[in-house]
């Protein structure tokens, strides 16, 4: 996607031709709301990440938590890219936005490669549809011009600061500023025509408490006098993330607003520009952080850097090369289990949830309020459980996608190396160091296992040993497992005297699963060549 320069598009017009535009965008939005009013009661939730580099975590989980809401109440799930500050727009972002989501099984029923009704889903495409709301905004007093430079601003604020004050613009100073509320509308009019910079402020409260509803926080007062005019509308013809945001909820009929913590702030503004435009506002949850594994402050996307663990959920190839959870060897069930838990309490001990479970057992009445440390430890356990509890016909092609030698087994003995080994995986990678065994004999063994079964009378065991694996009778109704024990009690050997020296020639350390199970993969006739290679290491 090209980056927009939308400027052109307001900086020359009229106040009249903006108002006969804004006139014509707004009658439509009207009649677009009239045709779609049956929807009007659907639950629709939105993720509106701006394509600024890779999805953090954070925002990942923000994603799945408004999946998971959408998906309980049988709503829509929209995906929104909020790429107004092209500045920061990134390249490639968006698309990996997508594929990210896609593979955590989180898709977007309405996006912009999925468009729904309610389009464009991209900001910088709906640049006419901010003009017009925002200049009525300007017209019904709400808002106004502010015609200030970057230096004037700049001058006041070190001027405050060296009296030891803030600099806010608002109440208590507009009215002595370079803005549309001290002068005559011709000569607004003169200033815009002759392409002065302007930005469009919005004009807060005074004297006014605000008691705000938050779905996870319940009650939130602000008093207005803390605000200020914020920027609505900048002077490269881009609305602010506040403006577009407010206009696009509300277009898109989003009944419920769920993102982070660190938008509560913003709160009190949206809720006021709902009010100033006679709209009713959704419903608001702001989720809580997620915390570095220390718990101390918010999880950034340098700390995976600094600890060695993934913050995003793909490789990303951008500028800066990053890898992601999946490239690591996650599986995306136990990134979205692990997530869903962060910050979400279920109230029960049940800890592996399907995405199906979470959705059934998912309210935003048992999210937490404070932050939930970001645990890798426990995203490994989760990994681990995911792997273990894979049908063994499902993991296997994902590992010959990692160890294409495996295409070359025959699948059914596959089938059973994977059922035996696969507790044992955290990752995929580990399937060689957990049964790489079952394919290449051992050619050293563990020092301190071969110490411990290093006595007089092991090599001859040995050959003993040897000697009853080539005798066993497959055809007989007694197993080998059987057989081998019945011979070791009859001729009053220990039983770690056999297994140990057995299980270190089959493995090459004192571990693994069952002996025999290990013999009948491998085969008698490879379980003696490895005894004997054992046996010439004594």
């Amino acid at each position: 996607m090209e980056k927009v320069d939308s400027r052109v598009k307001l900086q020359y017009l009229s106040v009249e031709s903006i108002d006969q535009n804004a006139s014509q965008i707004i009658a439509l939005d009207v009649i677009f709301a009239q045709n779609h009013s049956a929807m009007k009661d659907q639950v629709r939730v939105r993720f509106a990440p701006s394509p600024t580099g890779p999805l953090h975590v954070g925002g990942l989980r923000t994603a799945l938590f408004n999946y998971l809401f959408a998906k309980q109440h049988g709503g829509a799930f929209i995906l929104r890219i909020e790429d107004t500050d092209q500045k920061r727009y990134v390249a490639g972002a968006e698309d990996y936005i997508i594929k990210a989501l896609d593979w955590c099984h989180i898709p977007a029923d309405e996006s912009p490669t999925n468009p729904g009704a309610y389009g464009p889903y991209r900001q910088s495409e709906r640049q006419d549809i901010y003009t017009a709301w925002a200049h009525k905004l300007v017209q019904q007093g709400s808002a106004y011009y502010a015609f200030d430079s970057n230096e004037e601003l700049e001058a006041l604020r070190r001027e405050q600061e060296t009296n030891g004050q803030t600099f806010v613009y608002n109440f208590n100073n507009r009215a002595t500023l370079t803005n549309g509320l001290n002068m005559s509308e011709a000569s607004v009019q003169q200033r815009i025509n002759s392409g002065d910079a302007y930005v469009i402020r919005f004009k807060a409260p005074h004297n006014r408490l605000l008691k705000l509803q938050d779905q996870i926080r319940g009650t939130v007062s602000i008093d207005c006098n803390t605000l200020d005019d914020k920027i609505l509308y900048k002077s490269d013809g881009m609305p602010t993330y506040h403006l577009a945001n407010v206009i696009d909820d509300h277009l898109m009929k989003i009944t419920h607003v769920i993102r982070g913590e660190e938008w509560l702030p913003s709160l009190a503004l949206h809720v006021l520009l709902y009010e100033a435009f006679g709209w009713n506002p959704p419903e608001f949850a702001h989720l809580p952080l997620i915390l570095k594994p220390s718990g101390n402050g918010k999880l950034s996307k340098r700390d995976g850097d600094k600890l060695g663990f993934p913050v995003f959920p793909i490789d990303w190839e951008g500028e800066i090369p990053a890898k992601g959870f999946k490239g690591a060897g996650y599986l995306p069930e136990a990134l979205i289990n692990f997530l869903g838990l962060l910050g979400w309490n279920p109230g029960t001990e049940q800890e592996l949830f399907s995405l199906t479970e979470m959705t059934k057992a998912f309210s935003l009445s048992s999210v937490n309020k404070g932050g939930a440390r970001f645990d890798i430890e426990k995203l490994n356990w989760f990994n681990q459980q995911y792997l273990a509890k894979m049908a063994p016909s499902q993991l296997a092609p994902i590992l010959k996608k990692s160890f294409p030698f495996l295409n070359n087994f025959p699948e059914s003995q596959l089938n059973k190396v994977v059922a035996l080994t696969q507790e044992r995986l955290v990752f995929i990678d580990d399937f060689w160091s957990a049964a790489g065994y079952f394919f290449k004999a051992p050619n050293s063994f563990d020092e301190k296992a071969l110490k411990r079964i290093a006595r007089a009378e092991t090599s001859s065991l040995i050959d003993r040993i040897i000697a009853v694996l080539s005798t066993y009778d497959e055809s007989a109704s007694t197993t080998l497992q059987e057989y081998i024990k019945n011979w070791i009690s009859s001729n009053n050997i220990g039983f770690g005297a056999v297994m140990q020296p057995l299980r270190l020639a089959l493995v090459g350390d004192l571990k693994g699963p069952d002996v025999f199970d290990i013999i009948t993969i491998l085969g008698r006739k490879e379980a003696c060549q490895r005894m004997a290679f054992l046996q010439s290491k004594l």
